[in-house]
Order: structure tokens, then C-alpha cells, then sequence
């Protein structure tokens, strides 16, 4: 069915309007931001063939921009807009991250920065700084490494920390198997990272493994202790 023959109060667009953004389906929200379809498929039509390429609609995120563009009815320009919009997303849902924000749990700490770790198939490496009162300094990008590991140096988490006069980091870094048990060599990682801050006199006051939605805190777990 093409757009045009669908009644005027049950297209996308106006059932936004009616039922709040929030009461749509996926292939609603995705035929909006398509805005229309291509000479043999509707907008309708494409969203339902994106839909039924993955299991659920956070591995939209996993699927570059070629392999979106080669979807029935998508192509390059649609991929594009697609991505631009998920990426958007989760920069709006990051947007509680500023500085001089207390991060004095880990709670708090996973609640700012999950969502930097969302549908990431390598693993990533977070340092964050904080001062004396445990408010956020700034937070760095160290390493981003294959599927199952993230290799680093201490010194490349202190030099940024002696920079911004840090008091105190915390490292998060997320498996993307999705487990945030952490391995040998997360626990190998951290012990170093610790003798190695120690040395300097900023304290590591934790590392969180995480998979975007749960995580496992080794302060809390008392791993490193």
C-alpha cells in the first residue's frame, strides 16, 4: 500500500501529532525519517524490509552505511539519513554529560556514559577525570580495540590525567558480547593501572565493564582489593 492510500489519521506523520511520538512503531518513526519511498517501493514498504533484516532495533545501529544502502528501497541517500539519526539519538541521549556533574558512584558513572557504548561491536576504553570533590574534569577516548579486547598503557590514562590536574579516574570499557564478567585480563589491567597511579598519587576509584544497559563495578565487587 502506498502512502497516499493510506486514510489521512493513520499516516505517520499526523498520528505523531494525535498520539505523541512516543505511541509509534519502528516502522512509523523510521517512515518518517525516510520521508518518502522510491519508484517501486513505498516508504511503508521500506521501513518493513529494514525491520525484517534485523532481530530488533538496536542492531539498526550495527549495520554500516553499505549495508544499510544494499536494503531493498534504501540506497546510499536513505543509509545516510538513517545514520545520521541514530547517531544523533544518542548524542541527545548523552547530553547529561557536563562538567562539574558529581559522579561519587558508579551508579552515576554508568547512567552518563552508557549510552557512549551503545551497539559498539569493539571493545572501548573511557578514562574519567575528576577533581577533589569528585566532579567531572573531562573524560577521554584511550583505546578503541577488536571484539575482544582493548589493549592500553597506563601512562596513556595518567598523562591526561596529570594535564587536567586530575584527583581521581575511573575507567569503563565495554564487552560487546554483551558479558561483564571481567576476564583475566581485565583484572591483570586493572591491578596494573592501580600500582601505576599510586605511583603518581591520583587514585583509580574504579573501572566498570559494561554492555550498555548493565555493568559490573570493581570497586563495588572489591576485584582490584
Amino acid at each position: 500500500m502506498k502512502l497516499n492510500d493510506i486514510p489521512v489519521m493513520e499516516k505517520p506523520r499526523e498520528r505523531l501529532l494525535s498520539v505523541g511520538v512516543e505511541n509509534l512503531t519502528n516502522e512509523e518513526l523510521i517512515s518518517i525519517i525516510l520521508r518518502c519511498g522510491t519508484k517501486n517501493y513505498s516508504v511503508k514498504e521500506v521501513s518493513t524490509n529494514i525491520l525484517s533484516n534485523i532481530n530488533n532495533i538496536n542492531e539498526l545501529n550495527n549495520l554500516d552505511i553499505y549495508e544499510l544502502s544494499q536494503l531493498k528501497g534504501v540506497g546510499l541517500i536513505k543509509a545516510i539519513t538513517l545514520k545520521a539519526s541514530i547517531e544523533l539519538g544518542k548524542r541527545v541521549n548523552n547530553i547529561e554529560i557536563e562538567n562539574k556533574m558529581v559522579l561519587n558512584n558508579a551508579e552515576k558513572v554508568h547512567e552518563a556514559f552508557k549510552s557512549l557504548f551503545i551497539g559498539l561491536k569493539q571493545e572501548k576504553l573511557l578514562a574519567i577525570y575528576l577533581d577533589n570533590k569528585k566532579k567531572l574534569i573531562t573524560y577521554k577516548i584511550i583505546t578503541i580495540g577488536t571484539k575482544d579486547q582493548t589493549l592500553f598503557h597506563p601512562r596513556d590514562i595518567l598523562y591526561n590525567a596529570i594535564k587536567c590536574n586530575a584527583s581521581g579516574i575511573i575507567i569503563i570499557h565495554n564487552h560487546p558480547s554483551g558479558e561483564i564478567i571481567p576476564s583475566r585480563e581485565d583484572i591483570e589491567m586493572t591491578n596494573q593501572l592501580i600500582n601505576a597511579c599510586k605511583d603518581v598519587g591520583i587514585p583509580l576509584l574504579d573501572h566498570l565493564i559494561t554492555n550498555s544497559q548493565k555493568y559490573y563495578s570493581f570497586f563495588r565487587e572489591g576485584e582490584h582489593i
